[in-house]
């Protein structure tokens, strides 16, 4: 066992628990500083757990254990790390979190005791109840529909039809280590060494007879090889299905915009007003202030207003009514769009703020580090587009490209291609981050969770742990498939390269890179989209005041 292996791990798992309640101690809101402590070990678990997994295929690629000769005949080049049991303890880990641990902990922390704010929780009634019965509810729920799915998956798509090349030799194959028989009489000798290792540079050299022997061997052609692959393996090949369409729309697009808004946040850093634009920019401000707490009372003398009636709120209830599935799709997008420009207005005013009241304690160096990591995006988003069109779709590849660039560092100092991997999985990670908080800025389908120094609730906390959960392992699938040649030897490209790919139902996926293909197009189109349009534009009071009369004629 590689010491220095062993080290690593010990020294990057503490690093991310680290970050990850630095995290939480920066970006949550003083209401939760002294409270929800069991969902905050939830959530720095979770993240560190995420980060783990993506790290992991670096520390694969170091390991090797996947090359032939770790079985004991040539292993001065691999680490002995039992790799292929991580992944599998990482496949079972990341659903148990997924599933269980966040929505049991999302249930707790935002269930009502049942006295306050009645009719708001989701127990909807004055009735006091326990706020772990109403998550342990609510979780038996979410189990029972996730268990079904698996099983039922497991049961009908857990054989992978591995093709093979078949060949039959016509020898005698006599060795050190067994005797492999066959028709003919040429044998193989080998004398083991004093320590009764097998080495490779043991073997004798190759004589007539043994080349003789080679052209008897018979190529009978492709073959199938039928195998069930273990529950932790499918459960790791499902989970990385599941999150693909996660991370082909979010990765897709973060791609593209998060170095959009890291050199935006540059060239629109604060700047000294004068009087007139400051006049101009506090008007505007008080305007869409006025404007956004009359759209709050609307919404709230709505909602009342079906409380009295003794009806749910329009988004939480599915109707078989058409005129009432558009009434609550307008209600969802009324609400979204408010808190989508409640959201810009607050970081408008923070912008304000920093060149007025708050001057002395802005950081003028900010917008240069948004600048260089701007530039640093940049690149990285360009090799991983050029590399996608030079070696992932072409079949066989164009070019090795990055793998070349890894494995260059093989001759004189390895370490940096281990972290070239790191690096480039992890921005993928950041990337499905960044893509699913514009795509929620941008198009009012699903509640945005920014995170926010000091402004931050856990809810939004353990939103984005399952995003990047969920993404992972679509990260760990793609970046495996991507670096074939520098991971040739790992253990996750026997998994995901070999058993995952042929697996029943999932195979068409893997083999026709249909989520590559999204994620591609996505990156085009975010590409073209955000040229055009590069600011967010928050919607307009007025145009939700309109959408909300509109809805009460």
């Amino acid at each position: 066992m590689n010491p220095f292996l062993v080290i690593s791990i010990i020294v990057a798992f503490v690093i991310l628990l680290i970050g990850s309640a630095y995290f939480i101690v920066y970006y949550q809101h003083p209401d939760d500083s002294n409270e929800a402590y069991l969902p905050k070990a939830i959530v720095i678990l979770g993240f560190a757990l995420s980060g783990a997994t993506v790290l992991m295929l670096p520390l694969d690629t170091a390991n090797k254990d996947g090359y032939a000769g770790c079985a004991g005949y040539d292993d001065k080049f691999c680490g002995g790390l039992n790799v292929e049991g991580m992944w599998n303890t990482m496949f079972i880990l990341i659903p148990i979190w997924v599933f269980i641990f966040i929505p049991f902990m999302t249930f707790y922390y935002e269930a009502d005791d049942g006295m306050l704010m009645a009719g708001t929780a989701y127990a909807p009634n004055p009735v006091k109840k326990s706020r772990i019965g109403q998550a342990a509810c609510y979780e038996l729920f979410v189990l029972a529909i996730v268990g079904v799915f698996f099983a039922g998956s497991y049961a009908a798509f857990g054989e992978t039809n591995i093709p093979i090349q078949d060949y039959e030799g016509l020898g005698t194959l006599k060795g050190g280590i067994g005797i492999i028989t066959e028709t003919n009489s040429y044998t193989f000798e080998y004398n083991p060494n004093q320590n009764k290792t097998f080495r490779v540079h043991d073997l004798i050299n190759m004589n007539p007879l043994d080349e003789e022997w080679l052209k008897t061997v018979v190529d009978n052609g492709a073959a199938e090889l039928t195998l069930e692959v273990s529950a932790a393996t499918f459960f790791g090949n499902l989970m990385a299905w599941v999150g693909w369409f996660l991370f082909a729309l979010f990765g897709g697009i973060g791609l593209m915009a998060l170095p959009f808004d890291l050199i935006l946040a540059y060239t629109n850093r604060p700047r000294h007003l004068d009087p007139v634009e400051y006049a101009e920019i506090q008007i505007n401000l008080r305007e869409r202030v006025n404007e956004l707490v009359d759209v709050g009372e609307m919404i709230k003398v709505e909602r009342e207003e079906k409380a009295q009636a003794g009806l749910a709120g329009a988004f939480s209830t599915f109707s078989f009514d058409a005129e009432k599935r558009k009434a609550a799709r307008d209600e969802r997008q009324a609400v979204l769009g408010f808190k989508q420009a409640v959201y810009l207005l607050e970081q408008d005013v923070d912008a304000f703020k920093a060149v007025t009241t708050d001057q002395d304690k802005y950081n003028p160096l900010m917008p240069y580090l948004y600048l260089m990591l701007g530039c640093f995006s940049v690149i990285i988003s360009l090799f991983w587009f050029l590399h996608i069109i030079v070696y992932v779709f072409p079949s066989p590849p164009l070019a090795p490209f990055l793998n070349n660039f890894f494995k260059s560092f093989d001759s004189w100092f390895p370490l940096f291609g281990v972290l070239s991997v790191a690096l480039f999985t992890s921005y993928l990670l950041l990337c499905a981050v960044k893509g699913c908080f514009k795509f929620g800025l941008r198009f009012f389908f699903f509640h945005i969770h920014p995170m926010i120094p000091g402004k931050t609730y856990m809810s939004s906390f353990m939103f984005n742990t399952a995003l990047v959960l969920l993404c992972s392992l679509p990260v760990v699938q793609f970046c495996q498939d991507a670096f074939a040649d520098y991971a040739a030897f790992t253990d996750i490209r026997q998994i995901f390269g070999v058993q995952a790919q042929n697996l029943k139902f999932f195979s068409f996926f893997w083999q026709k890179n249909v989520f590559v293909y999204i994620f591609f197009c996505l990156n085009i189109m975010t590409l073209v989209y955000l040229g055009c349009k590069p600011k967010d534009q928050a919607a307009s009071g007025q145009a939700l005041r309109d959408q909300l009369r509109s809805r009460a004629r």
